[in-house]
């Protein structure tokens, strides 16, 4: 990637994902943790209410799956800009 449009398009993306990423994670962690829990704990979710769950498990979960699906993306973007690993060996 030598193009100055190039690493400008390659940055944006990036950051568009991280954005992204962050805002579901802000969703999951303070929406339904604390905004929405009172209507969340309606429902359960293996004997405990799902605000609870949320806010105690759910959130982690969900932040763990969101780095597996930023490195599968960023992975997929090194590729389309020709900056991935060579995996030759």
């Amino acid at each position: 990637m030598t193009r100055r449009g190039d690493r400008q398009r390659y940055w944006r993306t990036n950051l568009r994902y991280v954005f992204t990423l962050l805002a579901v994670w802000f969703l999951v962690s303070y929406g339904f943790g604390i905004l929405l829990a009172e209507r969340l704990n309606r429902i359960r979710l293996g004997g405990f209410p799902l605000g609870f769950w949320f806010a105690q498990q759910g959130s982690i979960y969900v932040f763990v799956i969101l780095i597996f699906i930023y490195v599968r993306l960023m992975d997929r973007l090194d590729r389309r800009f020709n900056l991935h690993e060579r995996k030759d060996r």
